[in-house]
């Protein structure tokens, strides 16, 4: 069954026009090369893609990609065979079909077996098809980034550097089974991102800020939108050059809506996702329908928000995506799937098989990871603190899958004295453990919001753009890394 016809068309069209691949040939060369196999697919991509920096009052780069190829994979037991090529070629494709084969040998079905069975067909969109390359000319484009770099020096004497960066990819897929199963998908994403640098004196500070969506450009070129993140930028920027060293110790730590969740995607997300549960390499992979949280913690994925950055009307695979409670008022009772690790544990695939481009094969991936809202109005959560930290934005971090082991750095933070949010701090880190801190959530706020849409997630070398949101919520004792003495 096809996913959408309208997409289906126009992938047909780059993939299976005049001087690229034959449909009919193409189908039988993907049975041929998935007889016997447990599962398997032809994916098909197309991505335009360009990228604007503005620095230092001038436009620094711009680049713009086409690139086009195929990822033929071949799976047996637990067992997969990968090749790829940038050549939409039958001569291209008849050699992965004969590479992909050696999987059989001593693996999953015997010979004459049939594929595992394909996914729902869906006419879902959860976005347009729009490109949002061609929907804006290089001058306008231009243009934008010199107005936004001008506003931003014209409001702020302080701003001493200003870079600004405009991106956007169009991607098309298309997916083939065994069978002649077919589904496409078109989705075009976009993001601009503002970055302040803000002396007063020798002391130095920044501020960055973005946004982003499957979508056109459209009102990211009004006056009221842009303004919003250069304005964003600035005042991050300036907060930063009034801060405070901040205290290190175990303290009571609020985490702001939003983007605050990038901390629950990576220290509890990935410790959710089929692969690590299946090898036993995940802190949670013998909890399952146990309590790993506080009562009234729930952690949803959900690929089916409309235009989100991390939404997607199909998975790398072609599963429908779908919403999948994965914490329930603090017990685990979910995790996401691709189609091989579902297969194997003997559940159903979640729409959570992702894949970086046509070069990479799929594995469980997070779409949109957030926290469900509580009952608690923020304002409540920050006065039951007499002192800690409160955290409205973060930078880079890292997690150790197997231990769920975590450290965050901190890019906005406060100190909460008495009840209040006072002084900012810089240089403040979060240390500690997933499984641990969704233990310690004490408060949950009214307040869930979603990212401004622009995460991007890496997982064995694979980079995927990913959604993040959570209320405001208060974790009752976490260890601060600080510089104060």
């Amino acid at each position: 069954m096809a996913e959408d016809i309208n997409h289906l068309a126009t992938a047909d069209g780059l993939f299976f026009g005049k001087g690229a691949l034959d449909l009919r040939k193409t189908g039988k060369t993907v049975d041929e090369a998935l007889k016997g196999c447990d599962d398997g697919e032809l994916f098909l991509e197309y991505v335009q893609s360009e990228m604007l920096a503005f620095d230092d009052g001038k436009l620094k780069s711009a680049s713009y990609d086409t690139t086009q190829g195929f990822g033929l994979r071949a799976v047996s037991g637990d067992v997969t065979g990968f090749s790829h090529a940038s050549a939409l070629d039958e001569k291209a494709l008849k050699r992965a079909a004969d590479t992909v084969k050696a999987v059989r040998a001593g693996h999953g079905n015997k010979a004459g077996g049939t594929s595992d069975e394909s996914p729902r067909g869906t006419n879902r969109l959860l976005y347009a098809d729009d490109n949002p390359i061609d929907g804006e000319g290089f001058e306008k484009k231009v243009k934008l980034l010199q107005e936004i770099d001008a506003y931003v020096r014209g409001k702020e004497p302080k701003a001493k550097q200003v870079s600004i960066s405009l991106a956007a990819s169009w991607q098309v897929v298309e997916i083939v089974r065994a069978g002649g199963w077919r589904a496409a998908d078109v989705r075009p994403l976009v993001r601009l991102n503002v970055s302040v640098v803000c002396a007063d004196g020798s002391r130095m500070e920044s501020g960055s800020t973005g946004s982003g969506r499957r979508a056109a450009y459209g009102d990211i070129f009004q006056p009221d939108y842009w303004k919003r993140e250069a304005d964003e930028a600035i005042r991050q920027a300036l907060v930063n050059l009034e801060s405070v060293a901040a205290p290190a110790g175990e303290m009571p730590v609020v985490l702001g809506s939003g983007w605050s969740g990038v901390l629950w995607h990576e220290a509890v997300g990935h410790g959710l996702e089929g692969d690590f549960h299946r090898k036993k390499t995940s802190m949670f992979s013998h909890l399952m329908g146990e309590m790993i949280a506080s009562p009234g913690v729930t952690v949803v994925d959900d690929g089916t928000i409309a235009d989100r950055r991390g939404s997607l009307t199909i998975d790398d695979e072609g599963t429908p995506t779908q919403r999948n409670v994965l914490i329930e008022d603090g017990r685990l009772v979910g995790l996401m799937q691709d189609r091989m690790n579902a297969r194997l544990m003997g559940v159903k695939p979640t729409g959570n098989g992702r894949r970086q481009s046509h070069a990479h094969a799929p594995m469980p991936r997070m779409t949109n990871t957030f926290m469900l809202g509580g009952d608690k109005d923020p304002k409540e959560i920050i006065a039951s603190v007499k002192k800690g930290l409160y955290c409205a934005n973060f930078g880079g971090g890292q997690v150790d899958i197997v231990s769920g082991k975590f450290v965050f750095s901190v890019t906005e933070g406060y100190l909460i004295e008495d009840g209040k949010i006072t002084r900012p701090v810089k240089g403040a880190t979060l240390i500690g453990a997933g499984s641990e801190a969704l233990t310690k959530v004490g408060m949950v706020g009214n307040d869930m919001s979603l990212d401004p849409g622009i995460g991007t997630c890496g997982k064995d070398g694979q980079g995927v753009p990913v959604g993040v949101g959570q209320p405001t919520l208060r974790i009752d004792a976490l260890t601060v890394g600080g510089t104060a003495t």
